[in-house]
């Protein structure tokens, strides 16, 4: 259709198609290594993938951060993505990483949905701020929970100090011309309704866009609509692409990690 190509990515990255089996690994690894200090499959509602991850530090947190995972609202979950908790762990930050029901057993509002129902029961665990971040349809996520209607809960809204999305996906419109549209089954109300680049961002909550240089065109686009809708900034990241521009959480010192957490 239309715009496959534009939000195509492993065929242009010559290892594309093995991040996500590298993913799983790592993170297969990283529980293993830190079975002492999560608690995994903690419930937010009574559905299938309403349940988080939490990761804890050692001591006390000084906060949380929550990752939303990717995948095109489509496929993944969260524990492809465990060991991206490392960064926050040496930080002394809790890390949560919520699943939600994918389409098409579930369309993007009811994700919508799902993440805003999450986020109370994740601050509940850990004290202190909170920092959400999220990659590509995850990315996303974590933009509608900073859209002026994304959160109701106000325990969560005092406590987020920054929504951070990476390569988000902003304006919905083009997707309803790709071949993922058989299972997200997008209307142009449900598309202008989730998109937030479309949408007010809620007074007061501070959003830093952030993206890899060497992502898609379209990617780039997508994530300087958002920055240009909201006033917000956007970092470009230099020689980063799609996959590997989620690296940066591993590492307390990354320059991704001093900006969610100072």
């Amino acid at each position: 259709m239309r715009f496959d190509d534009g939000f195509a990515n492993s065929k242009y990255l010559a290892d594309g198609k093995y991040f996500p089996s590298r993913w799983a690994r790592k993170s297969a690894e990283f529980r293993g290594a830190t079975e002492g200090r999560s608690r995994l499959g903690l419930a937010y509602g009574p559905g299938e993938r309403q349940w988080f991850d939490l990761f804890l530090p050692e001591g006390v947190p000084e906060g949380l951060m929550v990752f939303i995972h990717g995948g095109y609202w489509l496929e993944c979950g969260p524990r492809d993505y465990s060991h991206l908790a490392a960064g926050a762990l040496a930080r002394g930050w809790a890390f949560a990483l919520p699943a939600y029901t994918l389409a098409p057993a579930a369309r993007i509002g009811a994700m919508t949905a799902e993440i805003a129902a999450a986020l109370p029961a994740m601050a509940a665990e850990a004290a202190g701020p909170v920092v959400l971040t999220g990659h590509s349809a995850g990315g996303h996520l974590a933009a509608r929970m900073a859209c002026a209607d994304g959160l109701a809960d106000p325990g969560v809204i005092a406590r987020l100090r920054l929504v951070l999305p990476i390569s988000p996906l902003s304006d919905l419109r083009p997707l309803m011309e790709t071949a993922m549209q058989a299972d997200l089954k997008l209307d142009i109300a449900e598309a202008r309704a989730e998109s937030p680049a479309l949408l007010p961002r809620r007074p007061g909550c501070a959003v830093h866009v952030w993206v890899g240089g060497d992502e898609r065109p379209r990617f780039l686009d997508q994530a300087r609509r958002l920055g240009n809708a909201w006033s917000c900034p956007v970092t470009v990241e230099p020689g980063r692409h799609h996959f590997n521009v989620i690296e940066g959480l591993e590492s307390a010192d990354s320059r991704l990690m001093r900006t969610l957490l100072g």
